[in-house]
């Protein structure tokens, strides 16, 4: 971000405040496809704030949100704010066209907020089966209408505006308004993510306003304006989200998705005049053991799998003797450690795979989706660790039902951003924002990207033997994700503690699961814990983040039977966490996020 950038973004929000982010066995076909690539690593020691404190993925995004809160705007305020400017200048992980989930604290109570995209009424489970009975090749399905949910993000801010707005909600979308129509820098990752992409220029919208006339993309400091988008902002300010769902630019989403020449979709303007945010009851589950600590960790429940799936390998890990284990003298976690952890993460994935979905169409195990983190169960699932790498884990039985469905084959997922925030009363928002892979469906419209949501969806209906998946495409549902927006507290005095999360397709849960585990256990400050080396499994290869391992520890993982696999791993972790003296924050150095408050 140039020195121009963020004097044009601190004038036009102080203005504001002053008006009032192969082997035989099989396994090879499991190796998570990561959802955007790499950009550099910048050192980051975190940041220390005393009244408040917001982390995003972009600088001018999380300065958008920093003026907010000193302008006396709540949590929420700030990330509506937060949330429009990244989609302006990250528009390759969110925006408009896209979903969220949002974990709120007013002080007392949790709240969660469900912005996930639907499929529209016209879906059907053989939405990406071709005519010869095969599943659609992951792409073919991606670029184009065919995959385009309907958006829910925006519906989902408005009402919880409404409930915890202070500002005026017309207000919070000034920042945007203003970098879209005077410019911002393009930056080194969204230029990094333009030359990588092979699909976005083939949209005509979207190739003349990522890319030159000769095709290639904006180079690191070019002046990007987007009055398109500042015109669909201004109305959003005015009239609401109505903007959005009805009228024009409802007609323009409806008219691309369904007239793209070679892959069009299903959405109706009915679809999106329909749809409807949800507030759901946060999943919490108690975490440490006594004498220690006890903490409250408050993530987002199904269609979410990932405080599920974080909830159960931290309980699966906790009955092993991986539980104790410290960091090695390089700062690292160690083999055995790692061991115990992706066995863990294995039968947590597999369990994800079998049972959730979206819970309007799925019902829960044993009635309640606690029944898979019970400490009798998790006990059981634990025993199932010995001393050699189990490399594939089936799912367990936490009911005495067993399920009707077949689990999910694994299939890619892909990437987002999340939004940490603190304000000066104590209210604390953790939203992680998507819109699937990057740059979504590749297709631009009024100025902004439309997702790409309905991939999330199991694209095989049924197994061989006629059995559904409970995450198939059906008619209005909600596709399962991996978001996992957190909120710790104290268990015993409900103090906050600490807001987190991170983008990164199905290793979202890996990379928060790291972030929580190296704070709450190994003692670790927010950024240290960040900083960490990426690792997990997603019942399959032991994945590693590239060159951060030592030879000793990939050579005793292998001699356990894993099939370890070095690689990009590039989480977008934004955290803060209640210290001595206010907060302390941290964005994670694999882009180029940053943590600002007073």
């Amino acid at each position: 971000m140039s020195l121009s950038d963020m004097r044009l973004a601190c004038a036009v929000l102080v203005a504001i405040a002053l008006s009032a982010c192969s082997t035989s066995d099989g396994l090879s076909s499991r190796l998570p496809v990561q959802p955007e690539s790499a950009s550099g690593f910048t050192s980051k020691s975190g940041w220390q704030t005393a009244r408040f404190a917001v982390a995003a993925a972009n600088p001018l995004a999380a300065n958008a949100g920093y003026q907010i809160l000193k302008a006396g705007g709540s949590a929420l305020d700030a990330a509506v704010a937060v949330q429009m400017v990244l989609a302006l200048v990250e528009p390759q992980s969110s925006g408009l066209g896209g979903g969220a989930f949002l974990m709120h604290f007013d002080g007392t109570t949790v709240q969660a907020f469900d912005g996930r995209e639907t499929a529209p009424a016209a879906a059907h489970e053989n939405l990406f089966i071709k005519p010869d009975g095969k599943p659609m090749a992951f792409f073919d399905a991606v670029v184009g209408g065919r995959a385009v949910g309907v958006p829910g993000m925006l519906r989902m801010l408005e009402l919880a505006h409404r409930e915890h707005g202070v500002l005026p909600w017309a207000m919070l979308f000034a920042p945007a308004i203003r970098l879209a129509e005077q410019g911002f820098s393009v930056s080194h990752r969204l230029n990094t993510m333009l030359a990588a992409d092979k699909y976005l220029k083939k949209d005509p919208a979207a190739a003349d306003y990522f890319y030159d006339q000769i095709g290639k993309p904006w180079p690191v400091g070019h002046l990007l304006k987007n009055p398109q988008l500042a015109t669909v902002l201004r109305e959003i300010a005015t009239h609401g989200s109505s903007a959005l769902y009805e009228g024009a630019v409802a007609q323009a989403i409806v008219d691309k998705v369904r007239t793209h020449p070679t892959n069009p979709g299903l959405m109706t303007t009915a679809d999106l005049a329909a749809y409807k945010p949800l507030k759901r009851d946060a999943l919490c589950h108690a975490f440490g053991r006594a004498p220690g600590r006890i903490y409250k960790l408050c993530g987002f429940p199904p269609p979410s799998s990932g405080a599920l799936a974080i909830g159960q390998i931290f309980g699966i890990l906790e009955q092993t003797s991986g539980a104790s284990l410290p960091l090695t003298d390089q700062g690292l976690p160690g083999a055995d450690w790692l061991h115990h952890y992706t066995e863990a993460a294995r039968l947590a994935f597999a369990d994800r795979a079998q049972y959730v979905a979206d819970p309007a169409f799925v019902s829960a195990p044993g009635g309640s989706w606690l029944s898979l983190l019970s400490p009798d169960y998790l006990r059981q699932r634990a025993a199932l660790i010995g001393e050699k790498s189990m490399r594939l884990a089936k799912p367990g039985q936490p009911a005495p039902l067993l399920s009707r469905y077949a689990p999910m084959p694994e299939q890619p997922e892909y990437g987002t951003s999340h939004i940490s925030i603190i304000d000066s009363r104590g209210r604390a928002v953790a939203m992680t924002t998507t819109i699937e892979a990057a740059f979504g469906s590749r297709q631009m419209v009024q100025g902004f990207l439309l997702n790409n949501q309905l991939t999330d969806f199991s694209f095989k209906p049924r197994d061989a033997q006629g059995r559904p998946i409970a995450n198939r495409v059906e008619a209005g549902k909600r596709p399962r994700s991996s978001m996992s927006p957190t909120l710790v507290f104290d268990q015993a005095s409900g103090a906050l503690l600490m807001s987190a999360g991170s983008p990164g397709g199905a290793l979202i849960i890996h990379y928060t699961a790291k972030t929580l585990w190296g704070t709450l256990v190994w003692g670790l400050n927010i950024q240290q814990a960040i900083n960490l080396a990426n690792f997990g499994s997603t019942n399959g290869p032991t994945l590693l983040e590239k060159s951060q391992f030592s030879a000793k520890t990939l050579e005793a993982l292998k001699a356990r039977g894993h099939d370890v696999r070095q690689i990009e791993m590039t989480s977008g972790l934004q955290a803060i966490a209640r210290v001595p003296g206010g907060f302390f924050g941290g964005a994670d150095p694999r882009r180029e996020g940053i943590v600002m408050g007073d």
